[in-house]
């Protein structure tokens, strides 16, 4: 019976050695693909470069012994016991250690999506267990003497810049998705340009965007969408084009390629996505009342607990409940401007009379308090005092780049620019 099983033993071994031997062309392809997308990087020169690359094997020999290393990802519903069975992983001391142990708490909790690494020997035995926790620490379990070890190790971070073209169909966000940038970039993308362009309403089909990013990666797992460097926006045939420039003084800011500032004092909107219900009118029907007055604001339809930023810099002037307004938020800015924010389900935490707020803060949620026939935000823009339509007034711009830092400004962002130019004039299809 033994000898029986030891034959058995071998021929299992020598099967795997022979699928992983003949599995090697098709992992350097794989390979190839997965690390070098053809639209994720573009370079502004090419060279062609010949190289021997030895491929690692799918299999170590470690003594007489064999070693293997899987990858899998946790998938939805998984346990211990299925996500280590579709690792071939058979070994009941490693599953009880991963599933009683306070030291592989974070193993238990891995969210879905999160690749983890085991190594092997030939019979299924856990020898190490490699893993990006939730916190993006790197979790290594080990096989010492028997028992199991858990060591946490910081993160080895890198950056990488990925590249997205696209064009829209119906909305800003089924375009993102289709190119496959991040929606933390998609969010990017619409404050960069939220001065220039009401995304509500000047939006139209055939606009096309290109984009630069950043992305963080830890031992190849992406985790986290860092800034956009680059991006271009045409819309109805006008292009605008943005770089990022940190400036000596360690302030970054997004500039146009002659180096004019692109952030205006004050956001064309305080919803990133929602259309516009009713706008600036001195005569309209009121829905509610059902009389003829004026409407000396915008309406913007949303979802109740969408939130609602600040347009701008400022203080807050009033905050509470007024009249028709319900709960509203009055803020004050640069001494002549205010703005209004109407109908509000509720406050931002912490948000208080007399503080100072940044642009794009979050100062509320929508709602439908006061005079309101349904969840909408109410928004002003007033000039000393005058309510004036938000969506026709002419926005005050930030500074440009100082002279004494243009020549840095061009030197720092002209490969910006080029990769701006191959994006527009290039067409990408997108490979998984």
């Amino acid at each position: 019976m033994l000898t029986q099983n030891t034959l058995t033993r071998e021929r299992k071994l020598k099967l795997r050695w022979f699928v992983a031997l003949s599995s090697l062309p098709l992992l350097g392809v794989v390979t190839a693909f997965g690390i070098v997308p053809q639209n994720d990087i573009i370079s502004t020169s090419m060279k062609t470069v010949v190289e021997e690359i030895a491929l690692p094997g799918t299999a170590q020999a470690i003594g007489n012994a064999a070693v293997f290393w899987r990858n899998e990802r946790v998938q939805r519903g998984d346990t211990v016991a299925e996500l280590l069975r579709r690792m071939n992983v058979e070994d009941a001391a490693a599953a009880e250690y991963l599933r009683r142990d306070p030291a592989a708490e974070s193993f238990r909790q891995l969210a879905v999506g999160k690749a983890v690494q085991a190594e092997t020997d030939a019979d299924g035995n856990l020898l190490a267990l490699r893993y990006l926790s939730n916190s993006n620490s790197q979790i290594v379990i080990e096989k010492n003497a028997g028992s199991f070890r858990t060591s946490v190790l910081p993160a080895q971070l890198e950056q990488r810049i990925f590249m997205r073209t696209g064009e829209i169909k119906s909305s800003l966000f089924a375009a993102t998705d289709e190119a496959g940038l991040p929606d933390a970039a998609a969010n990017q993308l619409a404050e960069i340009f939220g001065g220039d362009i009401d995304f509500h309403r000047d939006l139209r089909k055939g606009d096309k965007f290109s984009v630069t990013y950043e992305m963080t990666y830890s031992n190849g797992e992406p985790v986290h969408v860092g800034r956009i460097q680059a991006a271009e926006f045409i819309n109805q045939g006008k292009s605008y084009q943005v770089v990022y420039f940190q400036a000596g003084n360690g302030n970054g800011d997004y500039y146009t390629p002659d180096g004019k500032s692109v952030r205006k004092a004050f956001l064309r909107s305080p919803l990133e996505f929602s259309r516009v219900s009713s706008g600036f009118s001195l005569s309209r029907l009121h829905p509610v009342l059902g009389t003829w007055r004026s409407h000396k604001g915008v309406d913007y339809a949303a979802p109740t607990g969408t939130k609602v930023k600040v347009t701008a810099d400022g203080t807050v002037t009033f905050l509470g409940k007024q009249g028709g307004y319900g709960n509203v938020v009055m803020v004050s800015h640069q001494g002549r401007y205010s703005t209004v924010y109407g109908h509000l389900s509720g406050f931002a935490k912490g948000l208080r009379h007399g503080q100072r707020i940044s642009q794009g803060e979050v100062i509320g949620y929508v709602g439908m308090t006061g005079v309101a026939t349904g969840p909408h935000l109410h928004y002003e823009f007033r000039i000393d005092g005058q309510q004036r339509d938000p969506l026709r007034v002419a926005l005050p711009d930030s500074k440009p780049v100082p002279v004494s830092q243009l020549a840095a400004f061009h030197e720092a962002t002209r490969s910006l620019t080029d990769n701006l130019s191959l994006l527009r004039n290039t067409s990408f299809a997108k490979l998984d």
